[in-house]
């Protein structure tokens, strides 16, 4: 052991790093609020609708910025990780993690799609953004929504398979992988 390190830097990490877990939680959030505001906008008159798809829109491409800046953050070499194993349940863990960042990665590539192939301009807090490409089919605006609808869903099971697992983890197996994710860690 290098006697210049301190007994912290040389301990297995605990948790994850503060930018990971921001980066985790404000994704879950904004991945909650889309699908609400998505869910509900239809309960509501035509002016409220119009301000809730235009928020859904602007937080999207919020999400968009969170999403790059999780991937490049994650990828970066060094980020804190762990290894949980080889086993059945690890891989199927890794193998959640990796379908999550893809159906939402998916996900915000099919809500440009879905506003553009519905020849409407994106909405960034009523900055417009209009498509670079042609316009489109009825046919295509109709299917590409359909698809961001079921991805959508598809990634709020998951999601909520995903925490069913954390609380599995901290509340049965007591194993401290919930706490390596809850803020306010040293």
């Amino acid at each position: 052991m290098d006697p210049q390190a301190s007994p912290r830097s040389s301990a297995l990490p605990t948790h994850h790093d503060r930018l990971t877990i921001a980066l985790h939680w404000l994704t879950a959030l904004l991945v909650a609020v889309q699908f609400l505001l998505a869910e509900l906008w239809g309960f509501f008159p035509r002016p409220t609708h119009h301000l809730m798809v235009s928020a859904h829109m602007s937080f999207g491409l919020l999400l968009t910025a969170l999403f790059a800046l999780r991937l490049a953050w994650r990828l970066r070499p060094g980020h804190t990780s762990f290894d949980d194993g080889a086993g059945l349940f690890a891989r199927a863990a890794r193998g959640m993690h990796h379908l999550l960042y893809l159906l939402l990665g998916a996900e915000i590539v099919l809500g440009f799609l879905t506003r553009w192939t519905d020849n409407h301009p994106l909405v960034f807090f009523g900055l417009l953004i209009p498509s670079p490409f042609g316009t489109f089919s009825k046919t295509a605006g109709y299917v590409t929504d359909q698809i961001h609808d079921i991805a959508a869903w598809t990634i709020i099971v998951l999601a909520g398979a995903h925490a069913a697992a954390a609380l599995l983890h901290h509340y049965i197996l007591k194993d401290g992988v919930l706490r390596r994710m809850l803020p306010g860690r040293s």
